[in-house]
């Protein structure tokens, strides 16, 4: 007879971290110290008088020095869960604990043509593909511009951008704006979606990302953005993005305390301007390549960062966001899907909860629609693998293993029946046919295939539609901005 064993876990799942409980305090400890001997420039008149009411001390040049107390206060009382809708107002994402949610990202300035394979400038279009992929596929959790169209004007760029965006999934929203002006009027146009302000605000299906500048400053327009997303109550994805080498330490440890540090104040001048708002917050960084000076997207210690990131900000009990999917490639090739396929699969492990930017190349200068489909079936692999297995109830079959007994099949058995699809991850698009029927399927390859398969969704996947009147009333607001925003000087 089994004896029970009442401690026992029947699920089996893969289990990562990076810092032990003590490396996560020294990281802390330093951030704390920076902040508080160091401090951050604030390029914000409202945002200094902010956090000097706070308790703040104030030097010249408007550098700013957070007391530990402080940060911590705000720590504690920005949520630990987010909760995410799609336009319909029903539940898509729970931005919490090692929730883990895969999307798109918003700035390539490049992108592959998929019928002439031509890299050009990118195009309005360009972010309307990129939706409408991305609506289709189902390891994709949340969309973004993806790219940057140099086909409209600068100042009402991403105010196109979210129109083709929601306009075209039905998925929750990443994006950003160049200033507070446009950020206004996509939230404007965001509530007209919604049914109002306070619809919006209950049920967000938006989250607006803004950055930092390091090192450990924080621009006009940054915080002009934030505190219109906190007196708004809408989610705000405020983080940074550092070099290590250049714009901070090159050692990864004094990298993740400075970049640490700029988030964390971050947060601090978001709370106490809006106490309880919702932000997700986090770091990236990212080595310099000493002989290219690029950014490097798929180097090894920016997988190390990230996973050191989020066993921090799992410690703080804060939403955090990431990166995967993303290559250094040039094109959709075998780098760019081995690179597609560590960084999915390290970033699920670290559990990350917003891991944007999937699809990426070229150093997050390229995009390919096909890049999101491949991600997106690595994505559903990953997931299957971190999912685990389970050892409860009759996923060990004993009365079976012994009728079937020695030199016997489990082929036509019920439990086989019961089981297979729920143990058994099957791909859409990777090949599994033996080498004979694969030559006589045209000998394709991988990204003959994922191209060919993103042609036929554009020709063919048609998203929910917005309703006449979300369509009249986000038109209005496109047009208005459009003649109000055309000659306006963002301030950075």
């Amino acid at each position: 007879m089994r004896k029970m064993n009442t401690g026992f876990r029947s699920q089996c799942v893969p289990n990562y971290r990076m810092l032990t409980e003590d490396q996560i305090k020294e990281i802390h400890r330093a951030s704390l110290q920076i902040l508080e001997t160091v401090g951050v420039r604030v390029k914000n008149d409202a945002g200094v008088q902010l956090l000097k009411n706070a308790g703040c001390r104030i030097k010249e040049g408007n550098i700013v020095l957070i007391p530990h107390g402080l940060v911590e206060d705000c720590i504690h009382s920005a949520p630990s869960c987010v909760p995410m809708y799609n336009r319909n107002g029903e539940e898509a994402m729970c931005l919490e604990g090692n929730n883990i949610h895969f999307g798109l990202g918003t700035d390539l300035i490049k992108t592959y043509d998929l019928e002439t394979n031509e890299l050009r400038p990118s195009r309005l279009q360009d972010v309307v593909n990129a939706a409408r992929v991305a609506d289709f596929c189902e390891e994709i959790d949340f969309i973004a511009s993806y790219a940057l169209p140099e086909d409209v004007s600068t100042n009402v760029m991403y105010i196109e951008c979210f129109k083709a965006m929601v306009e075209n999934s039905n998925k929750p929203i990443f994006f950003t704006a160049a200033g507070r002006e446009d950020l206004a009027v996509i939230c404007e146009m965001a509530a007209a979606v919604a049914g109002g302000e306070d619809h919006l605000r209950e049920k967000p299906f938006v989250i607006h990302y803004a950055e930092t500048y390091s090192p450990l400053t924080h621009t006009h327009s940054g915080v002009e953005k934030l505190f219109l997303c906190a007196d708004k109550g809408l989610p705000v994805n405020y983080t940074q993005g550092m070099l290590a080498g250049a714009s901070g330490p090159v050692t990864l440890a004094g990298a993740i305390a400075v970049a640490n540090a700029e988030a964390l104040s971050g947060v601090v001048l978001h709370q106490t301007r809006a106490k309880g708002a919702p932000i997700i917050s986090g770091l990236a960084v990212v080595p310099m390549d000493m002989r290219d000076l690029i950014f490097s997207y798929g180097a090894p210690e920016y997988r190390l960062t990230d996973a050191a990131y989020a066993d921090l900000y799992h410690y703080y009990g804060l939403p955090m966001w990431g990166t995967a999917g993303c290559s250094d490639s040039n094109c959709l090739d075998q780098q760019a899907a081995a690179e597609a396929a560590i960084t999915i699969l390290m970033s699920a492990l670290s559990g990350a909860n917003l891991i944007h930017d999937v699809g990426y190349l070229g150093q997050g200068l390229i995009g390919n629609p096909a890049a999101i489909l491949m991600c997106n079936e690595l994505i559903g692999y990953v997931r299957r693998v971190v999912r685990g297995f389970d050892i409860s109830g009759d996923t060990i079959p004993m009365d079976l293993i012994q009728k079937v007994g020695p030199g016997g099949n489990f082929l036509s058995e019920d439990h086989t029946l019961k089981y297979h699809r729920q143990e058994f991850w099957l791909p859409d698009l990777f090949n599994r046919a033996n080498p004979d029927t694969w030559a006589q399927n045209g000998s394709k390859t991988y990204g003959e295939i994922v191209t060919e398969k993103t042609i036929r969704i554009l020709a063919t996947h048609k998203s929910e539609p917005l309703s006449d009147e979300a369509h009249r009333r986000i038109d209005e607001i496109a047009k208005h901005a459009q003649d109000a925003l055309s000659d306006k000087q963002f301030l950075t």
